[in-house]
């Protein structure tokens, strides 16, 4: 029995989601959005994450972290900005004893979809299914976030499909 808890960082919204391996099994545990105000300084949203994170990892106590990497945004300071979010995530993983690993976009839909050019909605919708979330999930965020941590268990554990 393993825990993973993935992460879709963003500054405005940062997805998280929890799921554990049983045997051959990987179950959906919980997921959700840190939504921050658009008027809150980046300081306040970063210690926002930071908070929202620390309270999800003591309440799950997980093995693993994983996280989306960078990718290029067309705006330098986006990419920035969620290099910022990125290191408050680490810090987080790094402070409860968590070990972190990172994959591309391109790996996650691979894993969840079976092709790397699959679209948001193409995962959302695989993830839910696979997972069986027992709910529609507030966006993209918590989806993408659950799809890192599926992408995560299937990497360490081997599995090839066929879940």
């Amino acid at each position: 029995m393993s825990v993973t808890v993935g992460i879709d960082p963003g500054s405005r919204i940062t997805g998280y989601g929890v799921v554990e391996q049983r045997g051959r099994n990987i179950l959906y545990i919980d997921s959700g959005v840190v939504r921050n105000k658009s008027s809150s300084s980046r300081p306040e949203r970063l210690h926002m994450i930071k908070k929202a994170l620390d309270k999800v990892l003591r309440h799950h106590s997980p093995t693993a972290m994983a996280v989306e990497q960078i990718f290029m945004a067309k705006n330098p300071k986006s990419t920035l900005v969620l290099g910022e979010v990125r290191g408050v995530v680490l810090l987080a993983a790094a402070e409860a004893g968590v070990s972190v690993y990172e994959y591309s976009p391109r790996e996650v839909k691979s894993s969840v979809v079976g092709k790397g050019a699959a679209t948001k909605g193409q995962v959302a919708a695989m993830i839910q299914r696979l997972l069986e979330v027992g709910h529609t999930p507030e966006t993209e965020d918590e989806t993408d976030a659950l799809a890192v941590a599926f992408c995560h268990v299937l990497r360490v554990s081997g599995f090839t499909g066929g879940l």
